[in-house]
Order: C-alpha cells, then sequence, then structure tokens
C-alpha cells in the first residue's frame, strides 16, 4: 500500500509538472536542444505579453519593430523598439496574414465573413481591395499571404473549420451557409486596379502559411491537416510548377478541426537570410533546410496550445518573434531573418 501511495504521489507530481509547464501563466520557456547556425540550447523563450485578443500573423519592419494582428479585436498592433505595444491600424475586417510590397504598402488577408479579401491597409489614404473573389465567387476566408517583388501577392485560403461553421451558422440564426470555394492557393498579379486572381493550386486539405524563398524562385506552403510542406518552382508569370512534397512535420495536433487529413497544425512560415524554413506546427517551430530537410525542432507552446504565427524582428532581425492564443513570445538566435522584405 505505501509503495502504491509513493507511485500515485511521484504521478500527481509529475501530472501537475506537466500542467504548470503549459500554464497560460508561464513566463518563461527553455530552448532545450540547440540548432547549429539556428538557435543556442538554453536560450530563453520569453514572453513579450499575454490577454491579446488574438494575437497572430507577425512581421517585421525595416526598423526593426514589429507589427502583429489582433482578429478579435479587428486590428494590427505594433511592438516598438522601445517594447511597447501600441495600435497601429484599426477595423481590420479580422485581418489575419500581412505582408509589405516594395511601396511600402501594408497588404492584408481578410477573413470576416462578407468582407473576405485581400486588401492595401497602409499607409492611409493607400486603401484598396486588390482581391475578393475568384471567378465571380467570394473568397472563403482568406488566411496568409506574401508579396513579390513585382507586387504580385500569393495568398491561402484554407476553407472553413468546423468552429467557423458552428459560429457562423449561429449567427445567422441557424441556417445551413451557401456553398464555399474550396481550399486552394491564388495568385493575384500586380495591376495597378487589382489583378484577377489565379488559382495555382488546389487540393490541398488546408493551405495555411506561405513565403517565398529569397530568390523567389521557390513558393513554399503549409498545410495545417498534412504531414508534409509544399514546395513549388515559380515562373515567370507568377504561376507555379512541378509541385512536391517536403519535410516530413513532426507535429501531430490533439485538438481536431473537423477537416480530413492528418492534423500536423502547421501554421505560420517564415525564412532566414539562409533561406532555412520557420514552420509553427503542434511541435513547436520545425526548422528545415531550402531543400526540406529537417534540422530540429523548437519545442513551445502559446499557453499550453499550438502557437500561430512567426517573424524575424528587432535590430538586425536577430529576435524570432512567435504569437498565437492572445501572447505573443521571442528568442534571441543565431541566426538573422532574410532582410529582403517584410517576411
Amino acid at each position: 500500500m505505501k509503495r502504491s501511495l509513493i507511485f500515485f504521489g511521484l504521478f500527481l507530481l509529475a501530472w501537475s509538472g506537466r500542467i504548470l509547464a503549459q500554464s497560460p501563466a508561464q513566463k518563461v520557456q527553455t530552448v532545450t536542444v540547440g540548432i547549429p547556425g539556428v538557435v543556442q540550447r538554453g536560450a530563453t523563450i520569453e514572453l513579450v505579453k499575454d490577454g491579446l485578443a488574438g494575437a497572430d500573423d507577425p512581421i517585421g519592419l525595416p526598423d526593426g519593430s514589429l507589427l502583429f494582428t489582433e482578429p478579435n479585436a479587428n486590428r494590427v498592433s505594433k511592438l516598438g523598439n522601445d517594447n511597447r505595444i501600441t495600435t497601429f491600424i484599426e477595423k481590420t475586417n479580422a485581418g489575419l496574414g500581412m505582408s509589405m510590397d516594395s511601396q511600402g504598402r501594408l497588404i492584408q488577408a481578410q477573413s470576416a465573413d462578407g468582407q473576405t479579401k485581400i486588401a492595401v491597409i497602409f499607409p492611409r489614404g493607400s486603401e484598396r481591395v486588390i482581391g475578393d473573389n475568384y471567378n465571380g465567387r467570394p473568397f472563403s476566408r482568406p488566411n496568409d499571404l506574401i508579396v513579390d517583388r513585382k507586387g504580385g501577392v500569393y495568398v491561402t485560403d484554407p476553407g472553413l473549420t468546423g468552429t467557423n461553421v458552428q459560429q457562423m451558422q449561429q449567427a445567422q440564426g441557424g441556417k445551413p451557409l451557401a456553398p464555399r470555394l474550396p481550399p486552394a492557393v491564388y495568385y493575384i498579379p500586380a495591376s495597378p486596379a487589382g489583378g484577377e486572381p489565379v488559382r495555382i493550386a488546389d487540393g490541398i486539405e488546408r493551405p495555411n502559411g506561405i513565403t517565398l524563398s529569397p530568390d523567389e524562385r521557390t513558393l513554399y506552403v503549409n498545410n495545417t491537416n498534412g504531414i508534409y510542406m509544399l514546395a513549388f518552382d515559380v515562373q515567370p508569370d507568377g504561376t507555379v510548377r512541378n509541385r512536391r512534397n517536403i519535410g516530413p512535420f513532426e507535429g501531430r495536433s490533439q485538438t481536431p478541426n473537423g477537416i480530413p487529413g492528418i492534423m500536423t497544425g502547421a501554421d505560420g512560415l517564415t525564412i532566414d537570410a539562409a533561406g532555412r524554413l520557420y514552420a509553427v506546427t503542434s511541435a513547436g517551430i520545425e526548422i528545415f533546410t531550402p531543400e526540406g530537410k529537417p534540422l530540429g525542432v523548437i519545442r513551445m507552446s502559446c499557453g499550453g496550445m499550438d502557437c500561430q504565427g512567426l517573424a524575424f524582428a528587432g535590430p538586425e532581425k536577430r529576435t524570432l518573434y512567435i504569437a498565437g492564443r492572445g501572447s505573443l513570445w521571442k528568442i534571441e538566435m543565431l541566426a538573422k531573418g532574410f532582410t529582403g522584405r517584410a517576411k
């Protein structure tokens, strides 16, 4: 009996430690395994701010400051070099992924039902919609985007999760939703009046984070409900070919989203100056070579849940910021973020 009680006590201690390690109140995490040239073992994963309105999709600005979305509050917030967080833009229609073009215009994927679009939201006075439909049908729920040097925009539309469907049906009195465009990746060519969106990839369970290689010859897409990251060769007109699986992801989410596939939680995606890929998944931050060879995992969570977005910012872009579940974190890195664009 005594042995049983001791065992039970140790079990409770271990389990309570696990709960505490995943608690939203946790302010500091630690990099447990170093990755050469990327991050040191023992580096601090520091909480910058919690209690935010759904923090997501950060990008780094040329002056070292950081923008990130708070979709539940319909705003973009800014973390300045003085570590103060201020409101940058309001009324963003549940805006998510952002990027900045060569003219310094901030472009965002907006996801509010009835307002699904890709829009220029900054500077003030330059606001306009550059794409809100495909073949006359409105986008379903645009999630993330990246702008190429020509000003063309690559955007993912992963469709609705089971939770999204329930919330939207409740909002319209339980009525069934109208048919939606299936999950896909689009390209909107650069045009003064906004180009006509081209569907460049479909048949992906849930396309999510998206980025380009430094030379913009390769497009990368995360699949939240797939084992692999996807890579494509970019053509001169912005379309893509030679779709291939790279990776695979280690993460496996324990929270179903009502979509078929193997849920890895693959979400935000960014690159460093060497072209290495950083993907947020249920395992933490998975790092790959440009060819997709796994290099290691920075194991972390956002309040005990999957994180959602990440970006390099700060002086020389040596700080990696991670956002998700109402919290913003940072890690001082060995790697340097790509300085050729905001994301």
